[in-house]
């Protein structure tokens, strides 16, 4: 420090607001600007910080991001080794406790414990705890207190890597089936993704208010991301609207009050821009009606307002065009669209590192000085209630003894076997007996070892067991490369091979259903139907041979055709005609077989 006189910033005995006060009057306007940033950042596979730019991320050397441009919230893009996770961190603090102020570094990921990996939503971690995608945290029975106690082994796994604040959950009600942003969603029921967002906001703070011990969450996506028109994801510049033409705007935005009614201090807008209302036809972080009339007027909210990433400036992701994402705002240059976004109740810009633009803003007049205190205030306060002056380092030994220890992925391997969905169940074929003679695919071999004999073609099997995806059409363009969209329905092929099998054996599918697959036809074929939301081999092998046994309820409607998907207001849940099954269907083994003295214990 550069006086020998001991901040009061630095002393844990006073308010986060008196502290924050004191942090607030000793900055400079560079250092103030930096915090208003929340970029990408990414380290080598050892924990290292670069010492280069990455090319892959576009992300820049920690030592400008931190020293040179004074940012002290980064977003984590990458990393699959939790100890090398806590060293990355503990370097990255190093480096923040030298400069002029010492301002702790906030540590931000997206989603690392489920199945779908991707460098937009998040990279799974399988040195983690692994649980469902999120449909199936709602699939599941007593589902809230088990939502609130994976968020709480969620917390534990994060602290000890370093991870303050969790880029979620997703208040997003998966209303439009071909979504590809579904899978992180907590179903199509609105209530449920309120109850279960809320429940997950209790078990990553840890207790009845952010502490030292607390994951801060970012709720999304305000005003709830589900209506995208034909389910094509904003994310992707070919695909800006969204769309509302069952008039359920208030739907959508139900679960947001739920989330600062359990105490949210951080939300994020999306991407995408509202088309065919009153709104304005501009993306959420540059929409004033929309982020201060309704989030900050409306419902009260004075946390912090983050936007998606990369709105004011652009990047490349893996050698793909990322952005800007500044629907109806394409035409201004980034200092003009930060004025903007400012102006609408924004508090802090994911992705974009150009804290030189506020400086400038500030110093020709266009934006006062206080409004930018505002905005400081709130990103300061936060950092002093998670205690990160105080606890800047973890350990990175007791990183192995915490991040995927067996208790808890004890915890994720129950609650995958509890979400599975039984859709049908002929001739109570499942539970297979042991020694069952089964030809499979797409699961592996190994997992059903020490229950079935494995034989290698159909014909030579008492029963076939095939995995299958729910179906996504490629598209090598732009984002949409990232994530899985397109129609719902199976290919002919896909068909062709399920009825060749069935001709011949009796066959169990088994569906990752990542979206609402339709299932019509397969289910037609298929003699036994288990849906999963992510689950390993294994686990679905214990379901097959009933050492587990299937309890999950669908979180969503399934269709019965794409004609019918086609036809539905987007922004309506449960709005497709005649669903081949609907939300909350589900059977159990232990009714099929009841009557006939199964006993399994």
């Amino acid at each position: 420090m550069s006086t020998t006189v001991r901040p009061r910033y630095l002393d844990p005995a006073l308010s986060a607001e008196e502290r924050t006060e004191d942090l607030l009057g000793r900055m400079t306007l560079e250092e103030k600007a930096g915090q208003l940033f929340h970029p990408a950042t990414v380290m080598n596979d050892d924990g290292s910080l670069l010492a280069g730019p990455n090319a892959d991320y576009a992300a820049p050397t920690q030592q400008d991001v931190v020293t040179d441009r004074h940012i002290t919230h980064l977003h984590l893009m990458n990393g699959e080794d939790p100890y090398a996770i806590a060293q990355f961190h503990n370097r990255v603090q190093e480096l923040a406790e030298s400069t002029r102020l010492g301002i702790p570094i906030t540590l931000s990921t997206d989603p690392r414990h489920g199945f779908f990996s991707s460098p937009t939503t998040g990279q799974t971690i399988n040195a983690l705890s692994r649980w469902p995608e999120h449909p199936g945290m709602a699939a599941l029975p007593d589902a809230e207190r088990r939502v609130a106690e994976y968020a709480d082994i969620v917390r534990r796994e994060y602290l000890a890597m370093g991870f303050k604040v969790a880029l979620g959950p997703m208040a997003d009600i998966f209303s439009e089936p071909r979504w590809s942003r579904g899978f992180g969603t907590f179903g199509e029921d609105p209530e449920t993704v309120a109850r279960l967002t809320a429940a997950f906001l209790t078990g990553l703070r840890g207790g009845p208010e952010l502490g030292p011990q607390s994951v801060s969450a970012v709720v999304k996506h305000f005003p709830g991301g589900g209506p995208q028109l034909k389910g094509n994801d904003a994310h992707d510049l070919r695909y800006p609207e969204q769309v509302y033409p069952g008039d359920s705007r208030a739907l959508h935005i139900k679960p947001f009050e739920q989330a600062i009614a359990a105490g949210a201090t951080q939300i994020m807008t999306y991407y995408g821009k509202p088309v065919g209302t009153d709104w304005p036809e501009l993306a959420f972080a540059f929409n004033k009606p929309v982020v201060q009339g309704i989030l900050r007027d409306r419902l009260g909210f004075d946390g912090i307002v983050v936007t998606d990433w990369y709105v004011i400036q652009g990047t490349t992701l893996h050698g793909i065009p990322f952005g800007p994402n500044s629907y109806g705002l394409e035409h201004l240059p980034p200092l003009e669209r930060i004025a903007v976004a400012l102006g609408a109740g924004v508090d802090q810009f994911g992705g974009d590192q150009c804290p030189e633009l506020v400086v400038d803003l500030v110093e020709s007049g266009r934006i006062p000085v206080a409004r930018l205190d505002s905005s400081v205030r709130r990103l300061l306060q936060e950092k002093f209630r998670l205690g990160l002056f105080e606890h800047r380092y973890v350990d990175p030994e007791r990183t192995r003894a915490v991040a995927g220890s067996a208790p808890l992925r004890s915890a994720g391997r129950k609650a995958q076997a509890d979400s599975t969905v039984l859709l049908k169940n002929t001739r109570n074929l499942l539970p297979l007996a042991e020694g069952t003679k089964v030809y499979t695919e797409g699961i592996a071999p190994e997992a059903l070892r020490g229950r079935a004999e494995i034989v290698p073609n159909p014909a030579q099997a008492d029963v076939a067991v095939l995995r299958l995806h729910a179906p996504w059409r490629e598209d090598p363009n732009g984002m949409t490369a990232f994530f899985h969209g397109g129609d719902l329905d199976f290919t002919p092929d896909q068909i062709a091979h399920v009825q060749t099998l069935a001709a011949e054996v009796p066959t169990v599918v088994l569906v990752y259903l990542e979206r609402p697959a339709i299932l019509h036809e397969v289910e037609l074929l298929a003699t036994a139907v288990l849906a999963d939301f992510g689950a390993e081999d294994d686990v679905l092998a214990e379901i097959v041979f009933g050492d587990s046994a299937p309890q999950g309820r669908l979180p969503f409607d399934l269709p019965i055709s794409m004609a019918a998907v086609n036809a539905h207001p987007e922004d309506v849940p449960f709005s497709t005609k005649a669903p081949l099954h609907r939300h909350g269907d589900g059977l159990a083994y232990q009714t099929v077989l009841a009557a006939e003295g199964w006993t399994r214990p």
